[in-house]
């Protein structure tokens, strides 16, 4: 897949010297859905500032479809939809002036078709004609949505996007935003929900203290850094592991009723099949035997957390 957006050796220092940004390296694919996950503070909405040509960088280059960030602003600028964190509205105008108003600020001509495909899409058509300080919240972060796709963007930045909204505006914008991807629309995303990343993304970025530690296809990611946990529960309570049990990744809970295996999701078959045949030798039954395999919320804190000392 060809290069959306290339970001090389980018870096922010803001006045006083905080370095926000290190040396990052990117590049997202066209048409690919891309999470950017790391804690707060670590530069999620610097580096998607600078690539929406809102912060200026301090060193290195970005081109959106093509088009630099800084030399061609127009043009690249006009390939980006952008919802931010914060709700920025005209309290005053109404819906459909709004995101209206937002189309002929990229130089579009009009399109009632698209802006009412636009509101119909996010449950606003019945509201196009509020005022915006009628809506709730929820509401006033579905106009924000509308207004990042009023002109038709090819790059989509969800920032925080769902962040403090209801469950049906969760679901709605994430029908959109496959229906977007289906048409092609690059979408980079950041996120509080980790499972929203897990279910949508195609790559995931991991970004620290500003530096960018991590990028990789998801199921990758997930096969390389997962492992898998196996619970045994036993009927007869044991005070110690019998020395033939003893191996890496197994122990028992202090009420010495559990069993835990946490191993690799690589060696599996020989690894869980050798166990259950040591415990049948040294005549240890089970009652009830429960499997979970890491999620990627474990393997992002772990990442963000370590050496954190």
């Amino acid at each position: 897949m060809s290069g959306m957006i290339e970001v090389n050796g980018l870096s922010k220092t803001y006045q006083g010297g905080f370095q926000a940004l290190r040396e990052i390296d990117l590049r997202i694919h066209r048409g690919e859905i891309f999470a950017l996950l790391g804690p707060n503070g670590a530069g999620k909405t610097t580096l998607i500032s600078i690539i929406c040509g809102i912060v200026t960088p301090t060193a290195g280059t970005v081109t959106a479809d093509g088009h630099d960030i800084v030399r061609d602003y127009r043009a690249a600028r006009a390939q980006i939809g952008l919802v931010p964190q914060e709700l920025t509205t005209d309290a005053f105008e109404s819906v459909w002036n709004t995101v209206s108003f937002s189309r002929g600020l990229f130089g579009k001509p009009r399109d009632d078709a698209h802006i009412e495909k636009v509101l119909r899409d996010l449950s606003l058509w019945d509201k196009r004609n509020n005022r915006l300080m009628e809506l709730s919240g929820g509401m006033k972060r579905r106009v924000m949505i509308a207004k990042a796709l009023s002109h038709e963007p090819q790059i989509l930045f969800l920032d925080e996007p769902t962040a403090g909204v209801d469950v049906e505006l969760r679901r709605d914008m994430w029908d959109m935003v496959s229906g977007l991807r289906a048409a092609g629309v690059t979408i980079i995303l950041t996120t509080h929900y980790i499972e929203e990343a897990e279910a949508m993304a195609d790559r995931i970025g991991v970004i620290r203290r500003g530096e960018l530690i991590l990028v990789e296809d998801k199921t990758t990611l997930m096969d390389k850094l997962g492992q898998k946990e196996l619970r045994l529960q036993l009927p007869e309570a044991l005070t110690a592991l019998p020395a033939s049990l003893q191996r890496p990744g197994l122990t028992l809970e202090a009420d010495g009723h559990t069993l835990v295996y946490t191993y690799d999701s690589h060696s599996e078959q020989g690894s869980v099949a050798a166990l259950l045949r040591e415990l049948s030798e040294a005549g240890i039954e089970f009652s009830d035997l429960q499997s979970r395999q890491s999620s990627l919320e474990d393997i992002f804190v772990s990442l963000v957390q370590e050496d954190a000392a």
